[in-house]
């Protein structure tokens, strides 16, 4: 297949299948007759079918209070449209553990009230529209990882906010739950839209722009993290305030789980970034306190658990390969940009951006490790490497530390072999993965990364048996899986490294 095809394809990663690219984004015939369906219905469109959006799609769906259309959008583009189709034909583009989705998934097929499309049209149908798109921090960084710099474009995203006021009613509430730096409802989404709605000629006293941000964790509460969930909001206004809360009130559990209403969307934004950096700062934290820990021949694991039993204590971290997903490792620095370029500060937010420098090296100093424990090269030596995700028990490997881990790993020669049981397809990596461990155990290998914590790893006899039954193998828990009792099973035949254990 030459160049030129390839781009005009679109896969699925869950089927294979194949969908060709169009070539307009015409289908406004689809839209009209999914709409005919359902007349009298409030119309919510969700921009971005990512992770957050599709699922969010799902909860508005199947709305408490009030019978929705939805439609989601996402561009026709080979990395999206794939998504587009499956939701239409019948399959649904996230896996997840969370039984719910599925039922929620084939409510929505039942009622035919979820429907996606790659036509912007779909904005000026909308009642609601929510943003969840993606919106990244490009890191600069040396061989080793270490965060030279970054910088926060926002050209797509204003050409995303800019996509909705080219069409959108005048009185559409805006509500974004993308991740942004603080300032951005007020100072940027707010005014491109009114300045759509001025170039064609319509009010902008009418128009809406509400911010709520997602706490949605892909795995088994993968729809509880939104509709059974405390929610903080605020508007660019009172008027969007308002119109905010009175939507949120129809999709979430605000009877178990009340709103927080802030004083106005800087805050909310704000709130997001802090509450993510506050995490990342813990995980940092810890990083030291684990080489220390290494080094003076304790038990960080014990320690930390001794520590726990304080209850103001009880969120201290543990160790572990490194982190991982959307969040943590970005929103930090979308803190301390938006107080320089949007907010005209002169200073960053120094601690917050030292933390992301040390948990980008976390992958690095758990390879440098095994490098230092392990006796010889680690060319041609085969390794399996048991977690493709970056958090246990979901299929999600969005900047998975397992990835530098990885790399370093295939620099050096090794010969990999993946396993993740909720991971088919490792789509930054571009490579297929191993979900059945039973015929993996069934190789031999010279080393095995614990490198996620998986409960299919967690107190698996399948794998500790297996493991004894074998000539000496080199393990590596990354992350503190294994058991005292099961460490003292291993060392009676193997060599076993636990990152922050350095009575081992």
């Amino acid at each position: 297949m030459n160049t030129e095809t390839t781009t005009r394809i679109s896969k699925s990663p869950l089927t294979g299948k194949e969908y060709i690219l169009p070539d307009t984004n015409d289908d406004r015939a689809g839209i009209d007759a999914f709409l005919a369906k359902h007349p009298g219905k409030k119309l919510v469109v969700i921009q971005g079918m990512g992770f957050v959006g599709s699922v969010m799609g799902l909860v508005v769906a199947n709305a408490l209070t009030e019978e929705y259309a939805v439609i989601g959008i996402d561009l026709a583009s080979p990395g999206s449209y794939w998504k587009i189709r499956s939701i239409n034909e019948g399959q649904f583009p996230v896996q997840a553990s969370d039984p719910k989705i599925e039922l929620y998934y084939q409510e929505s097929r039942r009622k035919q009230n979820y429907y996606a499309t790659y036509d912007p049209y779909a904005y000026a149908q909308a009642d609601v529209i929510l943003v969840d798109i993606n919106l990244d921090v490009q890191k600069k960084s040396a061989a080793n990882k270490d965060l030279e710099g970054y910088n926060v474009d926002l050209t797509p995203f204003k050409k995303a906010i800019r996509s909705i006021g080219q069409y959108c009613r005048p009185d559409v509430l805006a509500l974004i739950e993308t991740t942004v730096p603080p300032g951005t409802s007020q100072k940027i989404v707010r005014p491109i839209l009114e300045e759509c709605l001025q170039e064609r000629g319509l009010p902008t006293d009418q128009l809406c722009v509400g911010h709520s941000y997602e706490r949605v964790m892909p795995g088994p509460k993968y729809i509880d993290s939104i509709q059974n969930f405390f929610r903080v909001f605020a508007g660019t206004d009172e008027k969007s305030a308002d119109a905010t809360e009175k939507f949120l009130r129809t999709v979430i559990r605000t009877d178990e789980y009340p709103l927080t209403r802030l004083g106005n969307t800087n805050a909310t934004e704000m709130a997001k970034v802090l509450e993510n950096s506050y995490r990342a700062m813990n995980i940092a934290f810890m990083v030291e306190w684990s080489r220390f820990a290494e080094e003076a021949g304790v038990d960080i694991y014990e320690v930390v658990n001794a520590i726990r039993m304080r209850p103001t204590h009880k969120n201290i971290m543990l160790p572990g390969l490194g982190v991982g997903g959307y969040c943590l490792t970005k929103d930090p620095l979308l803190a301390s940009w938006a107080r320089q370029h949007l907010f005209g500060s002169d200073e960053m937010l120094q601690q917050s951006e030292k933390g992301v420098r040390i948990n980008d090296k976390m992958p690095v100093y758990a390879y440098d490790f095994l490098q230092t424990q392990y006796p010889g090269s680690l060319q041609d030596k085969k390794v399996l490497l048991l977690g493709v995700s970056y958090l246990n028990d979901v299929g999600d490997t969005r900047y998975t530390p397992v990835e530098a881990f990885y790399d370093q790993l295939n620099a050096a020669g090794a010969s990999i072999t993946l396993h993740d049981p909720h991971v088919l397809y490792w789509e930054e990596r571009d490579t297929m993965v191993n979900q059945d461990l039973p015929s993996l155990l069934q190789q031999t290998y010279d080393i095995v990364v614990i490198t996620t914590g998986h409960r299919d790893y967690r107190g698996s006899r399948e794998l500790i048996t297996n493991l004894l039954q074998r000539d000496a193998v080199f393990i590596y828990d990354t992350i503190g899986v294994l058991t005292k009792e099961e460490i003292g099973e291993l060392t009676a035949k193997h060599p076993v490294k636990v990152l922050g254990r350095g009575d081992l």
